[in-house]
């Protein structure tokens, strides 16, 4: 499972719930112990998205969000990758995947509030990246 070096707070853990989950699916369906190239270009485009996420701390699950913010080819793949691993990260890593159902169910706002995307608030303190 992989944390990542740009994102804060809730968007970190649910970047490693995400990295978890690609590499549950990378390990059983490509059959590789590290992950394939096309699955480590999803988990970076995945960190992308989190980070330039309009709702930042508040972000709610992707599946419950109405802003759609990944482009129709990767936004499969993961459907693909959530599909075959949400069941598994019960047995896997069953405190992330609780965590994450929990947050499913949590009222959304409509409207996220204006600059409060990690990528904002990091380039607002000078880091770069």
């Amino acid at each position: 499972m992989k944390t990542s070096d740009i994102l804060l707070g809730k968007l970190n853990t649910e970047f490693k719930t995400v990295s978890a989950m690609i590499e549950i699916y990378c390990k059983k369906n490509h059959h590789s112990e590290a992950l394939c190239k096309e699955c480590q270009q999803l988990m970076d485009y995945a960190e992308v998205r989190l980070d330039r996420c309009p709702y930042g701390e508040n972000k709610p699950t992707c599946n419950t969000c109405p802003i759609h913010c990944y482009k129709p080819e990767p936004k499969e793949q993961m459907r693909l990758v959530m599909r075959f691993s949400g069941p598994r990260m019960l047995l896997n890593h069953p405190i992330l995947a609780i965590r994450h159902l929990l947050s499913e169910k949590k009222n959304i706002n409509p409207k996220p509030s204006p600059n409060c995307s990690n990528r904002h608030i990091r380039l607002q303190k000078g880091e770069k990246k």
